[in-house]
């Protein structure tokens, strides 16, 4: 459905750090940075990017948005989560476990990126 998402980050290196290390949980290669210093993580299905907010004013987090990145079991959400916590994200919500609600059982967790935005890893579960 979509071809890709950016977020507006203010300091692209550090949040490029804590992408890598929670990305990289969930069997993703290192952000790529652009010649105007974006950073891309490529995949087949689509795209993942930081950049500073083109207006120049500072970025901020999208009150009641949220950004899932799917993870092929509940330890890949684990390992998400704990790397993201070390890489300077702020856990929320509760501790990643199980979901169930519109006829879907799901194995989740949230955080909070360094600027604000919540992500989360997901596990579908059969």
């Amino acid at each position: 459905m979509f071809s890709h998402v950016m977020i507006g980050v203010n300091d692209i290196a550090h949040s490029k750090a804590f992408y890598d290390a929670v990305l990289g949980k969930l069997g993703h290669k290192s952000g790529v940075i652009d010649p105007k210093g974006r950073c891309f993580y490529m995949t087949e299905s689509g795209v993942f990017s930081l950049t500073k907010p083109i207006d120049g004013g500072d970025a901020t987090h999208g009150n009641g948005s949220t950004i899932g990145f799917r993870a092929s079991t509940p330890q890949q959400v684990d390992e998400f989560h704990q790397a993201g916590i070390e890489a300077g994200g702020k856990p929320i919500e509760d501790p990643p476990g199980v979901r169930e609600g519109a006829g879907t059982k799901l194995y989740i967790g949230y955080l909070r990126d360094p600027d604000g935005n919540k992500i989360c890893a997901v596990n579908f579960m059969k």
